[in-house]
């Protein structure tokens, strides 16, 4: 699975003209499925992305996870995470899982993320969808589960 992290102030989505996920402190979450994924690699990233010492402390270290902060993650499928722009100028996108697998490894990872105790909010998985966010820091990380 491949993931970004945005530290945020506040997120949001909206589908049709109506807001259907919003956080105030937080994570904003883009995530993508890769057709090798499944259950046990969703349930690794979440635990991974809730332990990882992104927030800051008392002192400014970024020494605080998502979990210790009491923040919120906005969890939102992201197919183009998995663009191959190796060849022309139009990116390909037969490295994301297909759509089935992919919406069923978006709600796993839902799932475990709420399982490690963190308060979920989503976007809505194949939809047309307006993002917004305040980046906090701005903190942007990206993780993909296949590499070391």
């Amino acid at each position: 699975m491949r993931a970004v992290l945005q530290r945020a102030t506040d997120a949001s989505v909206t589908v049709d003209g109506q807001i259907i996920g919003r956080i105030k402190a937080g994570m904003l979450i883009f995530i993508c499925a890769m057709p090798e994924d499944t259950p046990a690699t969703a349930a690794a990233l979440a635990a991974k992305i809730a332990k990882l010492r992104l927030f800051k402390d008392d002192a400014g270290k970024m020494n605080l996870s998502l979990a210790q902060t009491g923040g919120s993650a906005l969890i939102v499928s992201q197919f183009t995470l998995a663009a191959d722009t190796s060849r022309g100028t139009r990116p390909g996108f037969s490295r994301a899982a297909k759509p089935d697998q992919a919406n069923a490894l978006y709600e796993d990872f839902i799932t475990c993320m709420k399982s490690q105790g963190i308060p979920v909010q989503t976007g809505k998985f194949g939809a047309e969808m307006s993002v917004a966010l305040t980046n906090d820091g701005p903190g942007t990380l990206w993780i993909d589960t296949a590499q070391p």
